[in-house]
């Protein structure tokens, strides 16, 4: 009894340790105090958070290009606080001229954004004016939401789809993709409150993991294709085409769903005046969908561990790289489930859309096509069907903190793309198209610290922190910890953290604990710092056998790299370092045993690509 109590308290000290080691807001601080969450990497004794059941009705009108629904949401107020106000969010509201935006943006972005036709809470109506949102509204409430609480919101609602599409809107007269197609209620948390940072079209998003049960209506021979699982195929579908779609679900093979010949001759969906489709989702983070009448409907399955998963794709007949995506899509749900980060594809299906943004949502990508380069259209897939685990499992607050979700996916990206395309060309594509960027760029705001907030960046700094910086922070922990204690620590992050909403120190904590290992020299060096990537070999002494070099860490990152020694009658010896010799300082003397006269030392990051690789080669 008494070893064991000594432990805990050590253990204790050590986690206060770790806290006072790193810089924590206050507001974070505060969450500690209560108990929301702990210092061990794990939610507290007292973690709480809210979520929803969404039942919606959406309306699509392909003539008028109208959105409109009503929705009941059962909103359940898990917090020990009384709610005054409950915060409605509304992206789509960033295309009205008066609400903030991140650029510049062209008439045919620009809409009336949302109407409110009606919105009570627990049978209250409230008179709104939504000519007066943004992208939230905080509603003062005249009765409350109490503690531990369950209640009833209803919001009759409608929109314009804009003409201009990009993460949502019109893709042609015929295709629509609804993304963010319904006011939510926005996140209350243990160390914000209520989520008010608005949404100004670069930045990303933070949900509540809530139920989904929706129905879409359209006219006939328009498609619908959204998060969750399909519910009423024989009442939408004709015979045949409903008979294709379920052989799909088993099958390896690719199926032609819906091809450009039956769509043309109207064989495709029931031929009432309209169809509504029904989709349900569970304990997931965003609901969207897409509806077409002229696009061909691809499908296949994958046999995972525990089950099969639907992988679809629907696109402009004719589109090369699309005609790969259900090939492409089954591949990268599988591999990521075997592979990096080695966690089963969490959801029953995954549909790929032709659109213009390259984005994610959960259970859907919506990417531009890029016909004549498909290793770029295919790394594409990766990056997005990567976002199923950051942020779609775990519920990262994106708007706040990108390199949470974007640095994970662009790590998980490069790994998946060498199983694809091998080393070497994999090495290129990503230092061409990821790191250069990021390397060549001098402007001061490329050096902000990782930790610093997404949404108040802008340009390549928001790029360099949300993207490449975390991931090679994460490549580069990998290299150092091996690959077993890293699969290991990223498996305890996610399984203490799988559907609810870890902070960066959350993180930081979590690793901590699974790798069993005080990383807080590592998080400072990488994540409070203003350092960059830049290697120098100052000298190197060859004494008889021993060649002692000392290189110096001018960027401050800590980086993997690799020392050439080429010997004078041309052999090469190589010899890895890990991050470690970074360790205590940004001077690392190397003693290395050689058998012959050296000629000269060259050091190489690899894809840690140096600022200044002149100074990287050393002549004896």
């Amino acid at each position: 009894m008494r070893t064991t109590l000594t432990s805990i308290v050590l253990l204790f000290l050590s986690f206060q340790a770790f806290a006072q080691e790193l810089y924590i807001p206050r507001n974070i601080v505060k969450a500690y105090e209560n108990n929301t969450r702990s210092l061990d990497g794990k939610p507290g004794k007292n973690y709480w958070q809210n979520s929803g059941d969404y039942k919606i009705e959406f309306n699509v009108n392909p003539t008028t290009k109208v959105v409109s629904g009503n929705e009941t949401i059962i909103y359940k107020n898990n917090s020990p606080e009384t709610l005054k106000s409950i915060v409605v969010r509304f992206v789509n509201n960033v295309h009205k001229p008066t609400s903030p935006r991140a650029a510049k943006s062209s008439k045919d972005f620009l809409s009336d954004g949302l109407t409110i036709k009606s919105l009570s809470v627990n049978g209250k109506n409230y008179k709104v004016d939504s000519e007066d949102w943004e992208t939230f509204y905080e509603l003062k409430l005249t009765e409350t939401l109490s503690a531990n609480s369950t209640n009833t919101i209803k919001i009759e609602w409608e929109f314009p789809l804009s003409k201009e599409s990009g993460r949502e809107g019109q893709i042609d007269e015929t295709t629509f993709f609804c993304a963010y197609a319904y006011p939510r209620i926005s996140v209350f948390d243990d160390y914000n409150g209520w989520d008010k940072l608005p949404h100004m079209g670069r930045g990303e998003f933070y949900n509540d993991f809530n139920n989904y049960d929706v129905s879409i209506k359209v006219p006939k021979n328009y498609i619908v294709y959204a998060t969750g699982v399909f519910q009423n195929p024989e009442e939408v579908l004709q015979p045949e085409i409903v008979k294709k779609f379920k052989t799909s679900l088993t099958s390896d093979e690719i199926i032609h769903v819906a091809t450009q010949e039956e769509i043309k001759k109207k064989k495709v969906t029931k031929q009432n005046a309209s169809n509504t489709w029904k989709f349900k989702a569970e304990d997931i983070s965003d609901f969207t969908f897409g509806v077409s009448s002229t696009y061909v409907w691809d499908a296949s399955s994958i046999q995972l561990k525990s089950k099969r998963v639907s992988t679809q794709a629907t696109y402009k007949a004719g589109t090369p790289d699309f005609e790969k995506y259900v090939e492409w899509t089954s591949y990268s749900v599988k591999w990521f489930s075997e592979n990096w980060p080695g966690v089963e594809y969490p959801f029953p299906t995954i549909t790929g859309f032709q659109g213009f943004a390259d984005m994610e949502y959960p259970m859907m990508v919506n990417d531009t096509a890029i016909p004549d380069n498909f290793a770029d259209s295919r790394q594409t897939v990766d990056h997005e069907i990567a976002h199923t685990y950051f942020p779609f499992m775990m519920g990262t607050n994106e708007s706040r903190y990108a390199f949470m979700d974007e640095g994970w996916v662009t790590a998980f990206e490069y790994l998946i793309g060498e199983a694809e395309n091998g080393k070497e060309f994999n090495d290129k594509m990503y230092t061409d198209f990821r790191v250069k960027r990021y390397i060549n760029d001098p402007s001061t705001e490329q050096d902000q610290p990782i930790i610093s907030m997404s949404s108040q960046l802008s340009g390549m700094g928001y790029g360099s922190n949300a993207y490449i910086k975390p991931a090679f922070a994460y490549l580069a922990l990998k290299d150092m910890l091996g690959d077993d204690v890293f699969k290991k620590t990223l498996h305890h992050y996610m399984t203490t953290w799988t559907g609810k909403h870890p902070t960066p120190w959350d993180f930081f904590y979590s690793f901590n604990t699974g790798s069993g290992q005080d990383l807080n020299w590592y998080w400072n060096n990488w994540f409070f710092s203003n350092n960059y990537i830049d290697l120098k070999v100052n000298s190197a002494i060859q004494s008889n056998k021993n060649l002692e070099m000392i290189i110096h860490n001018v960027g401050g990152f800590a980086i993997p790299f690799e020392a050439e020694i080429t010997f004078e009658d041309g052999t090469i010896l190589k010899k890895h370092f890990t991050p470690d010799v970074w360790k205590n300082g940004n001077f690392y003397k190397a003693q290395i045993e050689v058998s012959q006269k050296v000629k000269s030392v060259k050091i190489d990051g690899g894809i840690f690509m140096d600022y200044t690789p002149n100074d990287n080669l050393y002549n004896l």
